[in-house]
């Protein structure tokens, strides 16, 4: 029997692997009536060694997030996925998805992309999805093909 999902929570980073992992979900919510929570987390670590560092770069920050969120928004509405949300939050972006917003959200599965950083940022800071996937309370969708299960093209 397969288990009908309530609850998704998808990480977007602009990463093409973070786009799959969306439109996977807004499939997956299109198909069971789930509700999507769409988090993006700003890694406030990158900032603290900034030596000149001022808030209006958070600030800045934030509102690129936020328009890019807002087109993922209109693209689900316009799927026809109206239970839909996000939210932007401000840490380490492993501990955030992984343990805070399962939580919050009642996540009952995580859909993410298998991976959004350079082959360097993952060496020194580690996968998030790999860090998700061991950590996360609730199932964990690593996506690495497109809503038809294509293999994305590079």
């Amino acid at each position: 029997m397969l288990t009908k999902y309530e609850n998704i929570l998808v990480p977007v980073d602009g990463s093409k692997e973070a786009k799959l992992a969306f439109n996977k979900a807004v499939e997956v919510a299109k198909n069971n009536g789930s509700a999507i929570h769409m988090v993006h987390v700003i890694d406030t670590r990158a900032f603290q060694n900034i030596s000149s560092f001022d808030s209006s770069m958070i600030d800045e920050a934030t509102d690129n997030v936020k328009k890019t969120l807002d087109e993922y928004l209109k693209q689900a509405n316009d799927a026809g996925v109206t239970n839909i949300d996000y939210s932007i939050e401000y840490g380490a972006p492993k501990v955030v998805i992984a343990k805070e917003m399962p939580k919050r959200y009642h996540t009952d599965v995580i859909v993410m992309g298998a991976t959004g950083l350079s082959a360097f940022e993952r060496l020194v800071m580690g996968s998030v999805t790999d860090y998700v996937s061991k950590y996360a309370p609730c199932d964990v969708l690593i996506v690495r093909t497109d809503a038809s299960n294509q293999a994305s093209q590079n």
